[in-house]
């Protein structure tokens, strides 16, 4: 008669053979197939169950035959980390106070098995020289059953994709969504699915693994660590501005991107040029080398479109045909700076584009409160032309990083949308804000991949605790972007007042409330600004801003503890004005 221990030996390895045998009726993902297959049980995974005690009697076991209620193996088993997250925390035998985190796929040896009092196994695994326990049910018998996942759901708002290598645009997601997995590309090393093939009504297209939970509950949260959400959720102007609620954005951390070959310019001591400046760019260079300049923000579309692209001969024919320049001239703008140590940040201005809404009237917002075409940031057409204008800059001219302006709804939002005669062409039921945000997530995720780095402008008003009628909040922009520039220009605060003559106090008091909301989020931008580079005539008094009005400024925002760097803003690139800058841009903030 064989032992109870020896029995319970025996149904293990009957077990594991029957689990490898039957591996194939699993659920799998079938490659652009319409169905998925279930595994025989039909049921969803538990999460809980991957969780222990450390107080449990599994604690202090030996690898010795029936030692603590374990039952070793004849040899050990290869087995699978998976499939129920995208990774597993074990529990150290020796000390089981410390775990660690095994991505899914992780190949473990499982050595012994135990039941517990309620019934579930737990298994002995040894990986890298160490010993575990896990649960049963969180590993799998082979590689090919680590991922067979067939529903996920959306804890932040998706764009779908026509191709897993594409920046057209299939449809939208939002929170909460459930997405039915159709096929994937690849596991990444943290055994995080880089992107799923998914169907969402009756949308099929691609999304970022990085944006979905494995469960209903985990979608629903909102990321509250170290109470962001709480903060957010609460902001409310004390009228409608009609932009969005804080409540309905996202603030979960951002991971930025870090490109060894493209190193991210911490500290910028920007200069403006215009397109037509590429053509006297030894000019400006020889300007630029003198005056301690680092970086220089390059229009590639304001008004016109800096070159020929290839996208707007696609998708703008008249931008296309009124562009200014050529590819070829714009690359060698570029590489000139760049050889000279200068970081090239390209601008492009989205949904202020005359051109575009010239060919794409159904792309406009229509009301009677405007002359003006502007084109709505609910749009998806207009999201792919402007970040498909970004991925070829980047690839064809070499751009270091992308600068997005006019990242908004026009000034008088408000108005219009109070009217009942305006029709912003809102086709997913998204806030201002929320089109915003998922607007530069879709960009960051496109122009990331093309290996540059991407920013907005904002709005001086962007550093209310409030989201503005807009669609601009400084927390769900700056948590998404790698920089944020923002605009507070000394004439621009109130025209009764004199803001502009002291222009560190005007600058300071702004930064410190631009700062406050830099600490709200646990992921934010490099803060590097705008700053007034102009006189303003159109005031009493009249101030001539030259380089110790600059610096004054820049120090301002040092102080305050925005130490991203500055740009000074002069429409017309003005060279005289450049050279009297030189004193700004050449001190030393950080030190002073």
């Amino acid at each position: 008669m064989l032992s109870k221990t020896w029995v319970r030996i025996l149904v293990s390895i009957v077990l594991m053979v029957v689990i490898f045998v039957t591996s194939n009726r699993v659920l799998r993902v079938g490659e652009g197939t319409d169905t998925v297959e279930e595994d025989q049980s039909g049921k969803e995974l538990d999460h809980s169950s991957f969780s222990f005690d450390s107080q449990s009697e599994s604690s202090e076991e030996s690898s010795e035959p029936g030692e603590e209620g374990y039952d070793p193996l004849p040899q050990s088993l290869t087995m699978y980390v998976g499939p129920l997250a995208a990774s597993q925390e074990m529990q150290l035998v020796e000390d089981p106070e410390q775990r660690i985190t095994c991505p899914r796929g992780t190949a473990v040896n499982v050595i012994g098995i135990k039941e517990l009092p309620d019934g579930s196994e737990v298994y002995r695994v040894e990986c890298n020289d160490q010993q575990y326990h896990v649960s049963k049910d969180a590993l799998v018998a082979s590689e090919s059953e680590v991922i067979r996942e067939k529903e996920m759901y959306v804890r932040t708002p998706v764009t779908l994709l026509q191709e897993a290598d594409s920046a057209s645009i299939a449809g939208y997601a939002p929170k909460n969504s459930v997405l039915q997995i159709l096929s994937y590309d690849y596991m990444e090393d943290n055994g995080r699915i880089h992107m799923y093939q998914v169907r969402h009504g009756d949308q099929e297209g691609w999304v970022f693994g990085k944006y979905l939970a494995f469960t209903p509950e985990a979608a629903a949260e909102n990321y509250n660590e170290h109470g962001e959400y709480t903060i957010h959720s609460k902001r409310i102007y004390y009228y409608n501005l009609f932009g969005g609620e804080g409540a309905n954005m996202d603030y979960f951390p951002v991971e930025k991107p870090s490109f060894p070959d493209n190193p991210f310019c911490e500290e910028a001591k920007a200069m403006y040029l215009t397109a037509s400046c590429i053509y006297s760019i030894n000019d400006y260079l020889s300007i630029i080398l003198e005056s301690g300049v680092n970086a220089v923000v390059l229009d590639i579309k304001s008004g016109n479109l800096g070159f020929g692209a290839e996208v707007a001969k696609e998708m703008s024919p008249t931008a296309y045909r009124n562009s200014m320049g050529t590819v070829s001239e714009y690359r060698n703008a570029v590489q000139k700076l760049q050889e000279n140590g200068i970081y090239v940040i390209g601008r492009i201005v989205v949904f202020s584009d005359w051109a575009y809404a010239e060919d794409h009237p159904e792309s406009c917002i229509k009301t009677n409160l405007s002359d003006e075409d502007w084109l709505s940031a609910f749009r998806r057409d207009v999201w792919e032309y402007n970040v498909k204008l970004a991925v070829e800059s980047v690839r064809e001219c070499g751009f270091n990083e992308i600068q997005f302006d006019y990242v908004r709804f026009p000034d008088y939002s408000y108005k219009m949308s109070a009217s009942p005669r305006t029709d912003f062409r809102n086709e997913y039921n998204e806030d201002k804000s929320q089109a915003i945000q998922n607007f530069l997530f879709y960009a960051c995720d496109q122009i990331h991949q093309a290996g540059a780095y991407v920013s907005a402008d904002v709005f001086g008003e962007c550093s209310g605790a409030y989201v503005t009628a807009q669609g601009q909040y400084w927390p769900a922009i700056s948590n998404v972007v790698d920089a944020i520039s923002a605009m507070p220009y000394t004439d621009h605060f109130q025209t009764g007042v004199d803001m502009w003559t002291e222009p560190y106090d005007t600058v300071y008091f702004w930064a410190l409330s631009a700062a406050a909301r830099q600490s709200e989020i646990p992921t934010p931008a490099a803060a590097r600004t705008w700053v007034t580079g102009y006189n303003t005539p159109y005031w009493d008094p009249d101030v001539r801003y030259d380089g110790t009005k600059i610096r004054e400024q820049a120090q301002a925002l040092y102080d305050a503890g925005l130490t991203g760097g500055f740009i000074p803003w002069n429409a017309d690139a003005s060279r005289s004005k450049y050279r009297d800058f030189a004193e700004a841009w050449q001190h030393d903030y950080m030190n002073s």
